[in-house]
């Protein structure tokens, strides 16, 4: 009899999985709207006129719309939507799409939206408001969904602390003509709200008073590339250490990389900052290769 229930359950859970899915004609239907939103993405990034790319950039934002008001569109990967960030959380609660708009050779504003999860496939689509340019101070900043800093994610992790679930997200913003920006922040929902930032990281500072920040921000010059991603194998967030370049750290656009790298990682709630990551050992003949400091890391 148990035996009967349990194959019963079993049926009763896949059928319900395969009715949650898209339909073939609704999939036939995604891929056409990304057909065309793959067009308007690439004349967004290139056109010249700045009205054009508002232009473009509304529309897209609309052929975005309708194409996630198909029924249990969570389902479709737009993976020939190359212009636009998509990336599903790791417990596949909601999926966040982020993309820019150049204003100028020295404004970009990012565009964003959250799709969650629903039981029954209807949209549920929080829209992402970038206010950066009202923001005074964003590495202090905690916001919603209607007031948020802006950035293009690339990475989002997953813990669970005190029974709540928080959401990390790196992402960069192109910023300005001679800087970029590597951004970590901690999201979490409160009463099905986002809420952006917060006091999650252990981060020292030559100040009496530690000043811990709601963000992480690395900004560094233009034609630097830095590395800021998490990584499997350590499971940590390796950042690349910056130098001034001129001796000048006040002014961002002369950060570079050295080549020595720090890290975070997370314990009890919070990114705990590990100032050396590893050992350049040198074996005979051959080239540096990086040893992780385990105790470090794994503490």
């Amino acid at each position: 009899m148990l035996q009967k229930w349990t194959l019963f359950l079993f049926i009763s859970f896949h059928s319900i999985a395969l009715q949650a899915q898209l339909t073939k004609a609704d999939s036939i239907l995604m891929r056409r709207i990304e057909d065309s939103m793959r067009v308007t993405s690439a004349a967004l990034r290139d056109d010249i006129n700045v009205k054009d790319r508002l232009y473009n950039d509304s529309l897209f934002t609309k052929q975005l719309v309708r194409a996630l008001k198909t029924p249990y569109s969570i389902h479709f990967p737009f993976d020939s939507l190359v212009t636009c960030s998509k990336l599903m959380s790791p417990d596949s609660s909601f999926r966040i799409f982020t993309w820019q708009l150049q204003i100028n050779e020295d404004y970009f504003k990012q565009r964003g939206a959250i799709q969650m999860r629903s039981a029954n496939g209807e949209l549920k689509l929080i829209p992402l408001i970038d206010k950066s340019e009202s923001i005074e101070k964003p590495e202090d900043f905690i916001g919603s969904n209607n007031n948020w800093i802006g950035a293009i994610y690339y990475k989002i992790l997953k813990h669970t602390f005190n029974q709540i679930d928080y959401y990390t997200l790196i992402g960069y913003d192109e910023n300005s003509i001679r800087s970029n920006k590597k951004i970590i922040e901690v999201m979490r929902f409160e009463e099905g709200v986002p809420v952006f930032g917060g006091p999650y990281f252990m981060v020292p500072n030559d100040q009496i008073i530690p000043h811990f920040p709601n963000r992480f921000i690395m900004e560094y010059k233009k034609s630097a590339g830095v590395r800021l991603n998490y990584d499997n194998d350590l499971g940590m967030i390796i950042k690349e250490h910056l130098i001034s370049e001129t001796n000048e750290p006040h002014r961002k656009w002369t950060m570079i990389g050295d080549g020595d790298y720090e890290g975070f990682v997370w314990k009890k709630g919070k990114w705990v900052y590990v100032e050396k990551v590893f050992d350049q050992k040198t074996p005979e003949g051959k080239a540096p290769v990086p040893q992780p400091l385990n105790k470090e890391i794994k503490q």
